[in-house]
């Protein structure tokens, strides 16, 4: 009689990296040929356990050197606990357990919380890596998600159709310090939502179907439109983490040119103690070239590869892309093109960056920035400050939204000429870029109007920054005018909202003569004169009057 394993095949899908298009890992998906087998893993956490442990050792048959993820249900590792199993089959496969990561997947109601907790934990502890899978399609509760602290967050390709849902979860996994991924991509407008949102991995037929074999080429579209997550620091490093070859430190100098030859896309093997920290990194063509010298592989062949190697540069997975360049600029120059090694808090390794990624990203994000700038100013567009208004609404801060214009600025043209006017502008872009921090974001959005977007505490030093200071263009003295509205946590959704309940407040301010300021809140009627007729220059606020 044949048993359920004989009908049982598997699939591997890859996970691409959506920064560099390279494939990041391999998900192995148990496909049976006939029978309820997976309606039953469900309902039977001994045999979802055995599951991924068969997954595990299907793609070490296939000698596939790239990260894995296997799938189990969160029932299961609430019943079974560290899947004593599947750490065996990693064991027996010779692979390390931080190149495995569990997607835990719904149905996670009426799972015992603790018991899974307990479960994640113990497989952390091991070294395991965590993914929160069916996240927006399943039914995991957002205070399980913060307490999992997962490793990867998986949603569903269905919740790209909600923009500001997918930036709030990338948010928060920039917080928690957990990658992004999209799961179910089929089209090219998926792909570019994906990369639009922040999200830095994804997987879909789109890219490659689940097939037999693992494969290491797949379809990323050029997307040369996408707007990419930018941290002003620079990108993230987790943005362009490609799989390590990894191999003991005490690896013979053949087995690492074995390794090289029958993997060209690999560019260098690191070499890691029993803990997976790396101590020593081989590059490629410098290993080769040794070994191909006369009398090379006699020499070294049988020798540990340790000794051919060089002491790893490494950066932790928090570092940025500058961050990475200046290790690279450090170093000897020989080792320029060397591949850097990232790694966790442990120090353990959790891949590589490659030079080339990160000096193509950053000058995307030069480009992309310097396009988006006014060329009078040099200050940001209205793309960028409204993108930045989403993030901080996505993140539940409260934020001050002000507009800034010059009085009378099409007499200031006709009377004092175009370039003095372009003199003033470009004076009060000056002085609004000298308030910028990361409490204040200030953009130029055409003409004489600017925007700021600071903290609420930001205001005084912001408006005596400009409104106190004179101004004049061809001898005439100007004023300007400011509109703040206040947005506390969860007052609007999104910039379009505070964007409307601004706009009655420039009018406002508009109306009044010399310089100006008024102030509202976001849901409130009425606003609050700060500078112009009836208060004096700098006085403390009050309370917003019900004035229309």
């Amino acid at each position: 009689m044949r048993s359920w394993t004989d009908t049982l095949r598997f699939a591997f899908q890859p996970v691409v990296n959506l920064a560099t298009g390279a494939v990041a890992a391999l998900e192995i998906l148990a496909r049976p040929e006939a029978g309820d087998v997976l309606a039953r893993a469900r309902r039977e956490p001994e045999l979802d356990g055995r599951l991924a442990a068969l997954a595990l050792r299907e793609a070490a048959r296939r000698e596939t050197l790239l990260p894995l993820h296997v799938n189990v249900f969160a029932g299961t590792l609430a019943d079974l606990g560290g899947l004593r199993g599947l750490r065996d089959a990693v064991r027996a496969a010779g692979r390390l357990p931080w190149e495995v990561t569990v997607d835990v997947g719904p149905p996670f109601t009426h799972v015992p919380h603790r018991a899974l907790l307990e479960g994640v934990a113990a497989l952390r502890d091991d070294g395991f890596r965590i993914c929160a899978d069916g996240v927006g399609d399943g039914d995991v509760p957002l205070r399980l998600l913060d307490e999992l602290a997962p490793d990867l967050v998986k949603l569903d390709a269905s919740l790209l159709a909600r923009t500001a849902t997918v930036r709030a979860m990338r948010t928060l996994c920039e917080e928690s310090g957990a990658l992004l991924a999209v799961e179910g991509v089929e089209t090219e407008r998926q792909c570019a939502a994906a990369r639009d949102a922040g999200a830095q991995l994804a997987q879909g037929d789109l890219f490659a179907p689940p097939a037999r074999l693992p494969v290491a080429e797949v379809y990323v579209p050029e997307l040369p439109g996408a707007v990419r997550s930018v941290r002003p620091a620079g990108p993230s490093v987790r943005e362009f983490v490609r799989p390590a070859a990894l191999l003991p430190e005490s690896a013979s100098a053949e087995q690492v040119r074995r390794l090289l030859t029958g993997e060209p896309e690999v560019s260098g093997v690191l070499l890691v103690d029993g803990d997976g920290v790396p101590v020593r990194s081989v590059q490629r063509d410098r290993f080769l070239l040794s070994l191909s010298a006369r009398y090379g592989h006699a020499l070294y062949a049988d020798r540990p590869a340790a000794r051919l190697g060089d002491r790893p540069r490494t950066v932790g997975v928090t570092a940025t892309a500058w961050q990475v360049l200046d290790v690279v600029a450090d170093g000897e120059h020989r080792r320029t093109a060397d591949d850097v090694a990232v790694v966790d808090d442990a120090g353990r390794c959790v891949g590589v960056v490659r030079l080339t990624d990160l000096v193509r990203a950053l000058a995307e994000s030069r480009v992309e920035e310097a396009a988006g700038l006014n060329p009078l100013t040099r200050l940001p567009g209205s793309d960028a400050l409204t993108g930045e208004v989403d993030r901080w609404v996505a993140q539940g801060r409260g934020f001050a939204l002000s507009w800034l214009d010059i009085d009378g600025f099409k007499q200031v043209n006709d009377g004092a000429g175009f370039a003095a006017g372009d003199a003033l502008i470009r004076s009060v872009g000056q002085a609004l870029a000298r308030t910028e921090s990361e409490a204040v974001r200030v953009g130029h959005i055409g003409g004489d109007d600017f925007l700021v977007l600071a903290e609420p505490e930001r205001l005084d030093p912001l408006a005596a920054a400009v409104l106190d200071a004179p101004w004049s263009a061809g001898g005439r003295t100007v004023t300007l005018s400011l509109a703040t509205v206040v947005c506390p946590p969860g007052s609007v959704p999104d910039h379009r909202r505070a964007a409307a309940e601004l706009a009655p407040l420039k009018q406002a301010a508009k109306a009044l003569s010399g310089a100006s300021w008024v102030c509202g809140r976001a849901g409130h009627e009425g606003f609050e004169v700060r500078r112009g007729p009836g208060r004096t220059a700098g006085a403390p606020p009050q309370e917003p009057p019900r004035a229309t």
